[in-house]
């Protein structure tokens, strides 16, 4: 998925500057999916409509959907199970231990399986007491373990071995019922992928049917830059907004470079945006933007942008991946200070459609065409009829909207689950204390020695302001970083 919005990728769509250059263009693929589930809503089919400037002075409206469209977009209902979802960047996953994850309302584990070399999937309770196996153990054996009773499992699901079991007695470990539910798992592009149904029947869907293919991910032309993060707010809500190119100028401004009109009707830049539908069907749809360039979204969790070199400029996971054949350099910049960059891009309007989701929900799914009003074609990629199907996986319920500080945090959200950005969290709290611990020493050595006194005292200030300011940098860019629009 792209997102041409931002100069992150997967549900941001920061416009990249590539002005003059012959290089190809900049991709930004954006995987996002419900960890915890949602609200769900319907929205307006795409319309056809005639391509225009974004110079146009005449407002443009959105044209009534042509009958062909709406029939073929409607012929067939979208089975949400029958596809691959990504779960996680494999560089954001630690071999030594099982992780949890909720995907579609389902509880997962991942880990890796050392005996076979290849990530596993099993559903999140182990079969002796429903205890969940993340809290548990990958042991000598390459095993995973539930630490509550100590039962082990094989990369096949199988129970290896039952600590409680009489050796004498009969081999209750074999029992079906002992097993694991597992769901087919595969690595591509870097990313570990499952396909969320446990049905054996399923057990080789690798071979008739692989998660999408994005050449710019396989090219070594390319360089890629990935990372995720946990947003307060539903999928419908994340991808409607990684579709919408006319909030840029306004939710991210002073963040995110866009192509400025020639003539400005206010301080942010905002102008018609021409989008248009070009294929939709029920595996997606293809749209252009003529501003930015080609928009794809590839049912159900891929956003695909592709920026024209000519421009001038509940819960859900984002999972991002940018790759670039130009500026190479950034590739030599610490992965943590792309994530810091990405993560001011997504506060910038997370607020936002956290509350927006809420209001929706208290007018109701069936009301919401009623009660918005998207005349113009910047709405065109805000579509129709893709209400999740969770199987009882989710109420409809939102829990209360937390304080502001809370909603925004990043430790939790990003941060605990990314080990470049954990890294450099704990590195630079080692700083900060060394700093002042540094900032004591110097004093204590000025009253004993009587030595070079203010050169003492000079270097304790020194690193006593450093602490300080370091201590503001760590808890602005890996706890909370407010993002008040009025003083933009």
């Amino acid at each position: 998925m792209e997102g041409l919005r931002t100069s992150s990728v997967s549900s941001i769509h920061i416009p990249t500057s590539i002005s003059k250059t012959q290089f190809s263009k900049p991709k930004f693929l954006n995987f996002q999916f419900n960890p915890v589930p949602t609200s769900t809503f319907s929205r307006k089919t795409p319309s056809k409509s005639k391509l225009f400037t974004t110079m146009s002075s005449s407002p443009s409206f959105v044209s009534t959907p042509e009958p062909e469209l709406e029939a073929d977009s409607q012929a067939e209902k979208f089975d949400w199970y029958a596809h691959w979802y990504p779960v996680m960047p494999v560089c954001d996953l630690d071999k030594r231990a099982p992780h949890a994850k909720k995907v579609m309302g389902l509880d997962i584990v991942v880990w890796w399986d050392k005996n076979e070399s290849s990530w596993r999937v099993f559903n999140d309770a182990c079969p002796h007491r429903m205890a969940p196996l993340s809290e548990g153990r990958v042991d000598q054996w390459g095993r995973l373990q539930c630490v509550y009773h100590g039962w082990c499992f094989n990369g096949s699901g199988n129970c290896n071995f039952i600590p409680q079991a009489p050796t004498d007695g009969p081999p209750v470990s074999t029992s079906k019922k002992a097993c694991v539910a597992v769901y087919p798992s595969t690595v591509h592009h870097d990313i570990v992928w499952f396909w969320p149904n446990t049905d054996p029947q399923y057990k080789d869907i690798i071979l008739k049917k692989q998660p999408p293919f994005i050449p710019e991910l396989d090219d070594p032309s390319y360089i890629k830059i990935t990372g995720s993060r946990d947003l307060p707010y539903g999928y419908e809500v994340l991808i409607e907004n990684l579709m919408d190119p006319a909030h840029v100028p306004y939710a991210h401004y002073g963040i995110m470079r866009t192509r400025q009109p020639k003539v400005k009707a206010d301080r942010e830049g905002g102008s018609p945006v021409e989008l248009s539908i070009k294929k939709l069907d029920i595996d997606g749809f293809i749209g252009n933007q003529v501003q930015f360039g080609i928009n794809k979204f590839i049912a159900p969790c891929i956003s695909y942008a592709d920026s024209s070199p000519v421009i001038d400029q509940g819960n859900s996971r984002l999972i991002w991946a940018i790759p670039k054949n130009y500026g190479v350099w950034i590739a030599k910049v610490p992965r943590f200070m792309h994530h810091s960059v990405t993560n001011i891009v997504l506060d910038s309007d997370l607020y936002l459609l956290h509350l927006e989701e809420r209001k929706i929900m208290e007018i109701g799914a069936s009301n919401w065409q009623k009660a918005c009003f998207v005349p113009a074609k910047s709405d065109a990629f805000v579509y129709a009829g893709g209400q999740v199907d969770w199987r009882g996986n989710y109420s409809g319920t939102l829990p209360p909207t937390p304080p502001r500080e809370q909603l925004l945090d990043r430790y939790w959200s990003h941060v605990v689950n990314c080990p470049s950005c954990n890294s450099a969290y704990k590195g630079l709290n080692a700083v900060e204390v060394i700093l002042q611990f540094a900032s004591l020493a110097f004093i204590g050595i000025a009253g004993a020695t009587k030595h070079n006194v203010y050169t003492m005292v000079a270097m304790a200030v020194v690193c006593f302001v450093g602490s300080k300011w370091l201590d503001q940098f760590i808890y602005k860019n890996f706890h909370y970083h407010d993002y008040d629009h009025a003083f933009r």
